[in-house]
Formats: C-alpha cells, structure tokens, sequence
C-alpha cells in the first residue's frame, strides 16, 4: 500500500548532480542515485573484508612473535654459562624484532592496498564524494 505507493515515487523523483569538473547540470534519477551508493557501499564492503582479513593476519603474525620469542627465552635461561644466556636472549628479542616488523610492514602494506582498491572502485562509481566515508582513511590503525 502505502509504503510501496513512495518508494514508486522516489523512484520518478529527479535529483541534480553536477557533471564532472563542468558547471552542466544532468538530470539523475532517484534510481540512478541509488545504484551509485549502492556501487560505492559494495566498494566499502570490499574495502571492509580486506581490512578485516588483513588485521587478523597482523594479530597472528605478531602472537607468533610473542610466542617464538617465549619459547626462545625459556630456552636462553636453560644455558648453564652467562655468555651462553647473553647470546640466546639476544637472539630471542633479535628475531622478536624482526617478525614485529614484518608484521607491521605486511600489515601497512595491506591497508594501504584496501584502500587503493577501494579509491578505483568507488571513482568507477561515479557517486558524490558525500556518501563515501574516504575522508576517514587517517583514522585506520597504523600498527602497533
């Protein structure tokens, strides 16, 4: 009845939007305004699951560094001499260092990748920049 009786009129309802750099304006269908949201929300939604699958491979990467580095220490303070503790603890934070950041650099790498591809989509669009959520991307985790 009633509520499919509006949603027919928004679909004939005109909307304005600019063309490109130019001052033409063009005339857009509710339904036309609708299918680039909906393109820019399935960008977001892309967007979203890389940065989801990425996060989680950080926090697994840098849980194996913690652990790795767990097990090397336990070993490092079996050794029966000082110099063979010094050496091991050494290696032990060394090799903790150094899955840390690759960890981050993966991670970096990934969220910088989710949002590139996320920018080319949503350029693909063609919707107005006020229903994408870009200006948000300084909010993402930089890694820990």
């Amino acid at each position: 009845g009633i509520v499919l009786s509006l949603a027919l009129a928004l679909v004939a309802v005109p909307a304005f939007a600019e063309n490109g750099g130019t001052n033409e304006k063009t005339v857009a269908t509710s339904s036309d305004v609708a299918s680039k949201i909906a393109c820019v929300g399935t960008a977001v939604a892309a967007r979203e699951a890389s940065l989801g699958t990425a996060v989680s491979a950080h926090s697994q990467a840098v849980q194996g560094a913690y652990s790795a580095r767990a097990t090397a220490l336990a070993a490092a303070y079996t050794k029966t001499t000082p110099d063979g503790v010094r050496v091991a603890v050494k290696t032990a934070w060394s090799g903790f260092s150094t899955s840390v950041k690759e960890a981050q650099s993966t991670w970096k790498t990934s969220r910088a990748s989710a949002w590139s591809t996320f920018k080319t989509a949503t350029k693909a669009c063609k919707a107005s920049a006020s229903v994408s959520d870009s200006a948000h991307a300084g909010s993402e985790v930089s890694g820990q």
